[in-house]
């Protein structure tokens, strides 16, 4: 049986698609559906339905899967061990908010990229729930997020850690010293926040909601530290995870505000699929990830 078959069969059944197989695979499609058709004669059974756009596989095609996703990986486990001593290299897909993005190409990046040339690291940002579509169609390898506790048995979790979240104010703003605040006291004032929908940002105005209020942003994006220092201006408040501001809150620059009903849970998780095989390339990158 030609591996190559196998492959591109593994390929097609993961992205639900023989276009989009063609193009992760770099064949041309009429390729990818002669080898899928020679397969099926092979095994002698029907590996996938067609209808109309869309690809299935059939009872006996799942089962074909799972002995092919085998194979694959004690192949790629074997050119593994023969290359014992060369550098991960390849192309590492990480899907990760938006926020955390400066911390991933903060200081040690430089470091990570003298240490792994052969690495191409490819940053992708979305919403939590885009980061596991990504996922679960094998067009991102690991995601990054940073959001409410998720468990499932279906993405293994190679590091969590609880990241602080707090209101924050420039130190010579007039709620700096103010004790035992309620949401409904900051509502008035300008924010600048981090996208709709994102992350810790939805959480917040899932909290907000809950009480039927709402704030109103002047500024959204993506770059925590930027509205950090924009916060420092005295320019408005904002909702931000303690990494981000802790040197102002050392320095006395930013205050985290006492809001009695604005504690949220949030987390920081690095998952990845229970049947994704782990490269030398993705490793190396989960090792980066959990260092920043």
């Amino acid at each position: 049986m030609d591996f190559r078959m196998l492959r591109t069969f593994v390929c097609v059944a993961e992205l639900t698609s023989f276009t989009k197989a063609a193009d992760a695979l770099g064949y041309a499609q009429s390729t990818v559906s002669f080898q899928i058709r020679q397969l099926e004669e092979e095994l002698d059974t029907k590996l996938f339905e067609r209808v109309r756009r869309t690809v299935t596989l059939t009872e006996r095609g799942r089962a074909v899967l799972r002995y092919a996703q085998q194979i694959g990986q004690l192949e790629r486990e074997m050119g593994d061990a023969l290359r014992a001593e060369a550098r991960p290299a390849g192309r590492v897909r990480l899907a990760t908010a938006d926020s955390l993005c400066p911390v991933l190409l903060g200081p040690r990046y430089s470091a990570f990229r003298r240490t792994y040339p052969d690495i191409a690291l490819t940053l992708i940002a979305a919403d939590t729930e885009e980061m596991f579509r990504l996922l679960n169609h094998n067009e991102a390898d690991l995601v990054l997020t940073l959001d409410s506790h998720i468990y499932n048995t279906e993405y293994v979790i190679a590091d969590e850690r609880r990241v602080g979240v707090h209101f924050v104010a420039a130190a010579g703003h007039p709620l700096a010293k103010a004790r035992g605040l309620r949401l409904r006291d900051l509502t008035a004032e300008p924010f600048f926040l981090t996208e709709g929908g994102m992350s810790y940002r939805r959480l917040l105005d899932e909290r907000l909601a809950e009480q039927s209020l709402e704030v109103h942003p002047v500024l959204e994006m993506g770059d925590v530290y930027r509205i950090c220092r924009l916060v420092e201006q005295g320019l408005g408040l904002s909702f931000l995870p303690d990494y981000a501001t802790d040197a102002a809150a050392a320095a006395g620059t930013v205050v985290r505000l006492d809001v009695a009903d604005g504690e949220t849970e949030v987390w920081r998780q690095l998952l990845y699929h229970r049947e994704k095989w782990l490269s030398p390339a993705i490793r190396a990158v989960m090792t980066y990830c959990l260092q920043c």
